[in-house]
């Protein structure tokens, strides 16, 4: 059940019905431990590969910083801000799709930050409501008053920036939560302002379950969105279910998300998803 208020369809955030949003994942930020780059040759190698994803035929992209591990809670220092910046405002600049900023771990904040600086479109938002425990630690704090309170304070362009909100994510024990359902997060989630909703498989390539998108469809009138997982040959029955899919293994050599892209895989997924 959905609750009354509006919420923005996936046309009007991604511009189009059943969009694929293709990973892009920085190489590591200065300050991170394995960091070896500049953060001028990080915004040039992300730009070639944004200019490679949106001629491909994708809808959005969607930046994150996923080789800065071991990932710091909630909280990242300026310098990751700041090269996190640099990258995604040259992507802006390269490409006309939609942009998205995700922040490891759950930082939040940071990521809109990022987003309003380089006129991106959405952020996903880890430990947007309820609590559970990540790589990282405890996240025991629920997100979303903070973050939203925020969003409002930056602005009324910061407004339209939209918030998808992973629930009962990826790398994730979500015991806490044991005695509630995906879709009662799903509800929760739309009741606390969230955009859309992203449903995953246990980690990073692992299948998003097909019968999770329509617990969560059935459970709330957003956007819900595939957040792990999803191949060539899966794209179309998630696609039947989810508004959205979010690729970033599968169009990698290998199918390895830390691999660089390949052309092949690349086009077997755009056509497949079309």
């Amino acid at each position: 059940m959905s609750t009354p208020y509006p919420t923005r369809s996936i046309a009007s955030i991604l511009g189009r019905d059943r969009a694929i949003v293709a990973m892009i994942h920085l190489p590591a930020l200065p300050g991170s431990p394995r960091s070896s780059m500049t953060a001028r040759e990080i915004a040039s190698h992300a730009a070639a590969e944004a200019r490679t994803l949106a001629s491909a035929g994708f809808d959005a992209i969607l930046i994150e910083n996923m080789h800065d591990a071991p990932y710091l809670m909630r909280d990242v220092g300026p310098e990751t801000v700041a090269a996190f910046t640099r990258a995604a405002c040259e992507i802006r600049a390269a490409v006309s799709v939609p942009l998205g900023v995700q922040i490891l771990a759950g930082a939040n904040r940071a990521a809109l930050s990022v987003a309003l600086a380089a006129e991106c479109a959405f952020i996903r938002a880890e430990g947007f409501v309820f609590a559970g425990v990540a790589d990282e630690g405890l996240l025991a704090e629920a997100d979303a008053g903070p973050l939203l309170r925020y969003r409002r304070a930056l602005g009324p362009v910061a407004d339209k920036i939209a918030v998808f909100a992973d629930i009962k994510k990826k790398h994730t024990a979500n015991a806490i939560t044991a005695d509630t359902t995906l879709a009662e997060h799903a509800h929760a989630a739309e009741f606390f302002g969230a955009d859309g909703v992203i449903v995953t498989g246990t980690a990073t390539g692992v299948a998003t379950p097909v019968a999770d998108l329509a617990a969560a469809r059935k459970a709330c009138g957003m956007p819900v969105l595939a957040g792990s997982g999803v191949t060539a040959a899966s794209v179309r029955e998630v696609l039947s279910v989810a508004h959205a899919a979010i690729v970033g293994s599968d169009i990698k050599a290998g199918g390895a998300w830390w691999n660089p892209l390949d052309h092949a895989r690349i086009d077997a997924f755009v056509r497949a998803a079309r």
